[in-house]
């Protein structure tokens, strides 16, 4: 049993390191995310930036200039122009087709022409990556000279849904984890500061706090984790009251109950285990507390009871 208990912390050391482990990967997966997706959003506005300069040039517009990209949603850009043009839907469909060819999440997107006026709707297509979906209406009507501005919005791929779903996933289960360990581990530190490490000399008996037993005569009696904590309190302080309440106190309340006649039911169990040397005794000082005495002699103006 004492080789289990000493293997035990051990084994949690282990499972709170790999916890810090898990977390700082899941961290660094995280960074690792966000560069990748910056990256990549920096590149497809670059590709929509050429779609402009192409739907420029298939106009024969050599002077405009396509202004700055912007990502206006999470998974939509809006791409504007310097002067009013005059362009071909087909012109449009082949840019944007020929821009995005390299772009391996841009399967599915939504093309919008909007007048800059009133933002109504100029001109609008669906391409998907099942071409059967494509919707391309109205290519061979060329649309009038004015300002105009596209927005493409692409749907959200698989891919990016499964990596943020996993690693939400990892946060909320390393957070579940973390939480159980923590919860776990709080009261048995608290308790190992607790446990006592010295070896008290009690008449003819010696009590080792530290491996819960009594020793007599070379036999070994076995005390529980309470019997332990309780007999240190009164090994501390020989001769002298403690009250009930502190040794509720400090007993049970870390443990969050308190139960009034469990005290008096492990002080009758430590009698029993101290009956080896008539000499020690616990008695009980009424209306006052406990007092662990080291001889029989019963001390004048105080009375001694015996619990129900």
């Amino acid at each position: 049993m004492h080789v289990i208990r000493s293997f035990l912390p051990i084994k949690r050391k282990q499972v709170g390191g790999l916890i810090i482990l898990l977390f700082i990967s899941i961290i660094c997966l995280a960074f690792s995310m966000i560069t990748n997706d910056k990256f990549n959003s920096f590149r497809r506005e670059v590709r929509l930036r050429q779609i402009g300069h192409e739907l420029l040039r298939y106009s024969s517009d050599s002077t405009s200039r396509v202004l700055p990209v912007k990502k206006i949603d999470e998974n939509e850009y809006q791409i504007s122009f310097e002067n009013p043009f005059t362009f071909q839907p087909e012109s449009l469909v082949n840019a944007t087709q020929h821009s995005l060819a390299k772009d391996p999440l841009a399967d599915d997107y939504v093309v919008s022409v909007l007048n800059c006026s009133d933002l109504s709707i100029a001109y609008g297509y669906a391409m998907s990556k099942n071409k059967k979906d494509d919707i391309i209406t109205c290519i061979g009507r060329r649309l009038p000279k004015a300002c105009y501005m596209i927005n493409i919005k692409f749907r959200p791929t698989g891919i990016i849904t499964a990596k943020n779903g996993y690693f939400l996933g990892s946060l909320t289960v390393l957070a579940f984890v973390g939480f159980i360990y923590l919860k776990s581990a709080k009261p048995r530190k608290a308790l190992s500061q607790n446990q006592p490490t010295e070896v008290f000399d009690l008449g003819s008996l010696s009590f080792d706090a530290k491996a819960s037993q009594l020793l007599i005569n070379g036999n070994t009696i076995d005390l529980t984790k309470t019997e332990t904590r309780i007999l240190r309190i009164f090994a501390l302080s020989p001769n002298e009251i403690i009250a009930r309440s502190r040794l509720q106190k400090e007993i049970w309340e870390d443990e969050g109950v308190i139960v009034g006649r469990s005290l008096d039911m492990f002080i009758s169990k430590l009698r029993k285990k101290l009956e080896s040397d008539p000499n020690i005794r616990i008695v009980v000082i009424r209306g006052k507390g406990y007092r662990l005495e080291f001889s029989a002699v019963i001390i004048t103006g105080e009375e001694e009871t015996q619990p129900d």
